[in-house]
């Protein structure tokens, strides 16, 4: 076998072509370890939004879209005094009739930007328990209570969106009261105001969905409620299937992420291929005078390897080192929320084997191409 430092000294016998090939493994790796902690994310965030022990009411028809769904204001009632085993706290059952609507907000500086709001009541908490206030108070009538991450989903400063600030809604000043967290969710994006509020100001008589917090309960005891009142006109379903949906809905997003992400690879890859191909062409007389005097193809071909590997797992390298300043904790808003992208192992892991597939299956045409001619022939060459 031909020793390691051999393979380390060509290297740097072309800085030019070194450089191409660390920094085409480089953009191969930083793009798919984007993609996957793009989809990871998304799917994270939609996983964790949704909570076993909640079934939402919407009305008949509109299963797909909370927003649209029109539930009225009755069965918030009702569901709360005839469904057994609900969460109680305090004698309060957990039962939180809501109000949905997407709207553009305007911060006092003028901004202007699409969010995602929620009517609600104090009941909201019972229901909601990743909820946590951080700073300030639950919102009262003319004020609102905004997400720790709802400056990011407006593309605003966090500072805009402190406690004692002001939002608008239309003409409609709004002072933000309280600020909250609610981990890995997509409530985190979300402006929460006071139901009836929000029910004037977008000009509703009815909730967008009920949703309630089971104990004893099961989904089987809300379904039979919501069949026995067909006057209301209720469809359940569980929190956790709702946000499955979505992740359905947003299937193609996470699609076209990835065939974008394999086009520039590819033309990267393809780009290195030819670095390689001219490289290894170059050294066809070299290799052949390297078996003359008793080295092997074999021993020449790892070696070969070895050389590439070197290259493409510093350009690995180097895709961590950015994706780790660029990438990791980058919050990235999406139609109903905003989701953390997050180096995890299995991130780190599609990096490293891209890195090594590169160097390897990446390397084998050249390689063999350069070891393919006999031996007389390869010394005849120029």
């Amino acid at each position: 076998m031909l020793p390691f430092t051999y393979a380390l000294r060509n290297l740097f016998r072309d800085p030019a072509r070194l450089l191409q090939t660390v920094g085409g493994a480089a953009l191969v790796v930083l793009l798919l370890i984007a993609a996957v902690a793009l989809n990871e994310g998304m799917n994270s965030v939609l996983e964790n939004s949704g909570s076993t022990k909640n079934v939402i009411l919407m009305g008949k028809g509109s299963e797909e879209s909370i927003e649209r769904s029109e539930v009225p204001l009755s069965a918030e009632s009702a569901v709360a005094t005839s469904v057994r085993g609900l969460q109680e706290v305090l004698g309060v059952s957990a039962v939180s009739g809501e109000i949905f609507y997407q709207a553009p907000l305007h911060i006092a500086q003028g901004k202007e930007s699409q969010a995602l709001l929620r009517g609600v009541l104090e009941n909201a908490l019972l229901v909601h328990r990743s909820v946590q206030l951080i700073d300030g108070r639950f919102p009262q009538s003319g004020e609102v209570m905004v997400g720790h991450l709802a400056h990011r989903k407006l593309g605003v400063a966090e500072e805009d969106l402190a406690v004692g600030e002001s939002l608008y809604f239309g003409d409609t000043e709004l002072k933000i009261a309280g600020r909250f967290i609610a981990p890995g969710t997509v409530l985190e994006s979300e402006v929460w105001f006071d139901r009836n509020d929000l029910a004037v100001l977008t000009q509703r008589d009815s909730l967008s969905s009920v949703t309630v917090r089971m104990d004893a309960a099961e989904f089987e005891d809300v379904e039979v409620f919501t069949l026995q009142r067909n006057d209301l006109e209720l469809a359940a379903i569980s929190e956790q299937g709702y946000y499955d949906k979505l992740s359905t809905f947003y299937e193609p997003i996470k699609v076209m992420t990835w065939v974008t992400a394999a086009l520039v690879a590819a033309g990267a890859l393809f780009g290195g291929l030819n670095t390689l191909y001219a490289a290894f062409a170059a050294r066809i007389r070299e290799m052949a005078t390297l078996q003359s005097i008793g080295f092997t193809r074999k021993a020449l071909f790892v070696s070969l390897i070895q050389e590439s590997l070197l290259a493409t797992l510093t350009g690995t390298l180097v895709a961590f080192i950015l994706g780790y300043f660029i990438l990791d904790g980058l919050a990235v808003p999406f139609s109903i929320g905003t989701f953390t992208l997050t180096l995890t192992p299995s991130v780190i892991g599609v990096g490293l084997i891209t890195g090594v597939l590169l160097g390897t299956i990446g390397t084998l045409p050249p390689a063999i191409r350069c070891l393919a001619p006999s031996l007389p022939s390869a010394l005849r060459s120029s």
